[in-house]
């Protein structure tokens, strides 16, 4: 299974999901860090990732090729991140046969009805719980 974790700005957030991602997944399964930006990137390799690329082709490019994305719900907002995320890159995430687990920030002026206002390490978790499912 190849599973894309995409993160912007400071990386903090997929950093976090990497993290738990390998700790809970077995070896073979394979990360790739997706960044809208470098630092981003290295941040989520540094926690694991299997592989990294950063920017808008590398997101373009990839999002058809994983089976699963996981992310905060931003990545497929066009211009969340403050402007990061570009419509190319939110449209391929968007129109990705993989499946998405995302998890509701609310940021990006986005409210999410009927979600828990939770801490991101309980999110996050909740997000790894999926992803384990799917395997």
């Amino acid at each position: 299974m190849k599973i894309a974790v995409i993160d912007g700005q400071g990386g903090g957030i997929g950093k976090a999901i990497v993290e738990k991602l390998r700790r809970e997944l077995a070896e073979d399964v394979e990360i790739i860090a997706l960044g809208t930006n470098a630092a981003a990137t290295a941040l989520m390799l540094k926690a694991g990732a299997n592989e990294g690329a950063s920017g808008e082709n590398a997101i373009v490019y990839n999002a058809g090729k994983v089976d699963v994305i996981l992310g905060g719900i931003g990545i497929i907002v066009t211009n969340s991140m403050m402007g990061e995320l570009t419509p190319l890159m939110a449209q391929a995430i968007s129109e990705s046969p993989a499946k998405k687990v995302l998890i509701p920030l609310n940021r990006c002026n986005i409210e999410v009805v009927g979600v828990k206002n939770e801490p991101l390490p309980h999110h996050i978790d909740g997000a790894v719980s999926i992803v384990k499912s799917l395997l």
